[in-house]
């Protein structure tokens, strides 16, 4: 059953304007703070369970008939009753919307006990003294083979580009669905700071059950025929680099294909990287690289687009020679309107997106890391570099 539809004109997605709460009207008034290709956002029904229980869903996609690859993007697991009751896939939109703009329907399932799903947590592993992961995955991978099928069945998606990817519990049960299921057309798996267990407050960076985790991960090892992506940063608060790399070993030991890429620290808690508007300068250019090397097509719709082209081109950046730099650009590109982005004399950069100041915060920025003048390279949807170095003279 399908709700509401939306169009905007998306960027990542501003906290004051989400999808869900727009109405036409508000949405034509907004219009302009987004950038980038149209998308469609629309809220689902999905029944599961052979009928006995529906799961909610939503699904962001580009505007057009398609075909469209898919991702199904599955969200974490909060520790409490009440954190759970109040879960949304607001949370990953802004994620998604980088996905859509690369030409996939991204469809982001609630599992039971999540949210609008709502009813028993299905995916309960029991104590951590003696957790069983491997029936909680089961349970939750059946709620995500539900949206898997459901978005297969769709007449504007490609059926043979299917991508499973999530976020902490959400890049395990992606992992376990994948190995477990073996589900029609999938080409890849991107995990995000994979893993079950973490307690931030009382341990931080160890969880409490490495072991049963591992032991679920040598299983998929065998099992996970398409490449995998283990994503992390360096101060993750839920699961630090020796827990993550060893589970990585651990499931590579049984002739996987994977690889494992460890940001820098992020934040407080680079655990929530992949969520975070200023995250993308990390995992874009790594989910960007690692789908280019397995052939899985990952291009902006608006790329070959003539008028976008030099917006789009990274490499142009003038005084720019640092990575860094260049994927806070990326950052630029992906971010909500109004945004601006700034350059120095000594090649250094700043970024404002979603600020109504956005070309003095971008020069701020500048220049609190810069030596050299800061002079605005690009704002919203245009270049503007020649006007700025006019200016100067």
């Amino acid at each position: 059953m399908k709700g509401g539809r939306e169009i905007l004109r998306a960027g990542i997605l501003c906290a004051a304007t989400l999808l869900g709460t727009l109405g036409s009207g508000a949405i034509a008034q907004e219009e302009k703070t987004y950038i980038g290709p149209r998308l469609i956002q629309e809220k689902v029904k999905i029944p599961a369970g052979d009928g006995r229980y529906a799961i909610a869903a939503t699904i962001l996609r580009p505007e057009g008939d398609g075909p469209f690859g898919a991702v199904v993007l599955n969200h974490g697991v909060s520790a409490s009753a009440r954190e759970r009751a109040k879960e949304s896939s607001d949370l990953l939109l802004g994620a998604a919307a980088v996905f859509a703009r690369r030409g996939y329907m991204v469809i982001m399932p609630l599992r039971r006990g999540f949210g609008a799903t709502g009813g028993e947590m299905a995916e309960d592993p029991g104590s951590c003294a003696n957790p069983d992961y491997v029936r909680a995955e089961r349970k939750a991978a059946d709620d995500v083979m539900a949206a898997y099928d459901y978005a297969r069945s769709l007449p504007y998606v490609d059926g043979s580009r299917m991508i499973l990817a999530g976020q902490s519990a959400g890049a395990m049960v992606a992992l376990f669905t994948a190995g477990t299921r073996q589900p029609q057309g999938l080409t890849a798996v991107l995990g995000f700071a994979a893993g079950r267990g973490g307690d931030p407050v009382s341990s931080p960076g160890v969880p409490c059950a490495v072991e049963p985790v591992a032991r679920v991960l040598d299983r998929l090892g065998k099992q996970v025929k398409v490449p995998v992506l283990f994503h992390y940063a360096e101060n993750d608060q839920f699961f630090n680099p020796k827990t993550s790399k060893l589970w990585f070993e651990r499931f590579t030991a049984g002739g996987a294909k994977a690889e494992y890429v460890l940001q820098p620290a992020f934040g407080t808690d680079g655990h929530y990287l992949f969520g975070s508007t200023l995250g993308v300068r990390y995992w874009l250019p790594t989910v960007e690289r690692f789908l280019g090397q397995h052939g899985v097509q990952f291009a902006r719709m608006d790329a070959d687009e003539p008028d976008r082209r030099m917006l789009l081109a990274v490499d142009r950046l003038p005084n720019v020679k640092t990575d860094a730099c260049r994927n806070l650009y990326r950052a630029f590109l992906e971010a909500p309107g109004p945004r601006a982005y700034a350059v120095s004399d000594d090649g250094r950069c700043g970024f404002a997106g979603g600020v109504e100041d956005a070309r003095a915060a971008a020069v701020r920025q500048c220049g609190t890391v810069a030596k050299g003048n800061c002079m605005i390279y690009a704002v919203d949807d245009a270049v503007i570099w020649k006007e700025s170095v006019a200016g100067q003279q």
